[in-house]
């Protein structure tokens, strides 16, 4: 298969074969019905019962990913306030399918679209207190158990916004020219071109699709640990940009600590550079929720305190 997005799939794990690999190696599931609930840029999810979901890797990058998944999650137990799925069945590679996949505790929740202002401030302590929590695991354990430091080459500041302009390019004749111009000028400002490095563990892709809330709008999961790595906070603190409302930071940074300058940088450029990408996903797959999603999280990312 050719891949044009970096969205799409290496290859699909369909209904039959993901029932057929999850029952041959763990019997004691095969009464419970199964459902394909998810499909993401690097595994295919099925809910197995109330109790369980299983993902499955499509994407060549993320075989060894999920691999890591399942060695450090269970370690993280003691840093991790916000629930999160808990590998508990480890499928090995056969003939039918020829790489490891997950099995995990399932968190019930919904993905965050559409909520008010005020259902995001309600979450601000609960995030800062979960990132902070995370970052204070030892890279140096993480790093010994096969994660990687900045895969992403996050620090250099003048890459990220070359794509961003590439992205913007792709982006212009769908969208508005008010936010068009906004996310231009926005990128127009940015002088710096590299930060100062860091190191902290991180969850790595905080966005509204790996978050979920309960019935009154409160953060009740975070899911998909797959771009687990070592380097700079900024890389998560995003969410104070992009999931948080302007009047919410202020308590969401003074629960987790003060921060640096280069690391707001680094934050918001995070809010807008994920955002954009979910944006260009949602008008490839026709998805208007998602695209309208996307657009509002750069809204909020971009507007001042």
């Amino acid at each position: 298969m050719t891949n044009s997005n970096p969205w799409d799939a290496d290859w699909e794990v369909s209904e039959p074969l993901a029932r057929e690999l999850i029952f041959r190696q763990f019997p004691q599931l095969s009464t419970m019905p199964i459902k394909l609930i998810g499909c993401g840029w690097d595994n295919m999810a099925f809910r197995v019962g109330d109790e369980y979901v299983f993902r499955f890797p499509r994407r060549n990058v993320a075989v060894e990913l999920i691999k890591k998944e399942g060695v450090l999650l269970p370690m993280l137990a003691a840093f991790l306030t916000i629930p999160y799925p808990k590998p508990v069945f480890y499928g090995e590679p056969n003939d039918d399918y020829p790489f490891a996949f997950l099995g995990y505790t399932y968190v019930s929740g919904t993905f965050p679209k559409g909520l008010t202002d005020e259902q995001r401030a309600s979450s601000a302590v609960a995030l800062a207190t979960f990132l902070k929590s995370l970052h204070t695991f030892p890279p140096q354990l993480a790093r010994e158990n096969g994660i990687e430091h900045d895969h992403r080459n996050l620090l250099d500041i003048a890459q990220r916004k070359e794509k961003m302009q590439t992205f913007l390019s792709t982006l212009a004749v769908h969208i508005s020219e008010e936010d068009r111009d906004a996310i231009a000028n926005y990128l127009g400002q940015i002088v710096i071109d590299r930060i100062s490095p860091r190191e902290v563990l991180l969850h790595g892709d905080l966005h509204v699709k790996n978050m979920l809330i309960n019935e009154v709008g409160h953060i009740s999961g975070i899911i998909d640990w797959g771009d687990l790595n070592v380097g700079h906070p900024g890389a998560d603190l995003n969410v104070a940009y992009s999931f948080l409302p302007p009047q919410a930071r202020q308590s969401f940074f003074h629960a987790y600590g003060e921060v640096d300058e280069e690391t707001k940088i680094l934050a918001r450029i995070m809010a807008v550079y994920i955002p954009m990408l979910l944006w260009m996903q949602a008008l490839d797959h026709n998805d208007k929720e998602v695209a309208e999603e996307a657009r509002m999280t750069i809204r909020r990312a971009l507007a001042d305190e």
